[in-house]
């Protein structure tokens, strides 16, 4: 029952994330109006705003205009009902999952809208760095730490750390193919991440996320030609294992 309630918990906080995703990019406000149809502008009834079973029903299909509406809104939903449960399962009803819910649903809405414009916002990305300091700063454990200060420094570190490698790499790449290779977004996007997860595990981050890049890569490059793939779903992929696994992971490089 309280798996259910968690993935419902989940899958409504998704639904919130696709107004985010869809509003950002374009400058407005994630509070009003109230949900409307993206395609005919018709005002959403509460009845078909239940995430996951609404899009169900209608079998994905505004009611209003009969027009057929994105499958990412379902997708955002279901996949935000499962994580909270991944984390709820890992985690328990504890400060941890509620921070660390907190991160994967910034993660999931920077993903999505780096997929559809391959741009990152900075209202998530920026806003995110102090409130991970904070929260860090006020819950030691969240890095596995003792003492505020040191808690608190772990998280600033874990900033610099996860934006100084990714403007590193792009640098180098930039040099080295004449190109932009990486996107300040990605930066501010992997620094946000060290905040909340500590420079230990955003270098772990740092090191998976090319690894989920090179395979999206080459299905890309195979499918469509694509030689320049948006970043921030895999930097997001990549952090996300880092809060599962991560401290087994480096326990064992580091105890090997």
């Amino acid at each position: 029952m309280e798996i259910i309630f968690v993935f419902i918990l989940g899958a409504v906080a998704g639904s919130f994330m696709n107004v985010c995703i869809y509003r950002l990019p374009k400058g407005e406000s994630i509070i009003t109006p109230r949900s409307h149809c993206p395609l005919c502008g018709t005002a959403i009834k509460w009845y078909d705003n239940v995430p996951v079973l609404s899009f169900l029903v209608l079998r994905g299909k505004c009611r209003a205009c009969k027009k057929r509406i994105s499958a990412r809104y379902i997708i955002v939903e279901t996949i935000s009902g499962f994580i909270s449960v991944f984390l709820f399962i890992r985690f328990g009803l504890t400060p941890d999952f509620f921070i660390f819910w907190y991160l994967s649903c910034m993660l999931i809405i920077c993903s999505f809208i780096d997929l559809e414009i391959r741009e990152i916002p900075d209202a998530i990305t920026l806003s995110g760095m102090p409130i991970g300091l904070f929260l860090a700063a006020l819950y030691p454990p969240l890095l596995d730490k003792t003492d505020h200060l040191g808690s608190f420094l772990d998280s600033f570190i874990g900033i610099i750390a996860g934006g100084g490698s990714i403007y590193l790499m792009g640098f180098l790449g930039e040099f080295i193919f004449k190109r932009e290779a990486m996107g300040g977004g990605d930066v501010k996007l992997l620094a946000m991440i060290g905040a909340f997860i500590g420079w230990k595990l955003v270098i772990l981050a740092f090191f998976l996320a090319p690894i989920f890049g090179s395979i999206a890569g080459i299905v890309l490059k195979i499918r469509r030609g694509e030689d320049i793939i948006p970043y921030g779903p895999h930097l997001s992929l990549a952090a996300l294992v880092a809060v599962f696994w991560g401290r087994e992971i480096v326990g064992k490089l580091f105890f090997m």
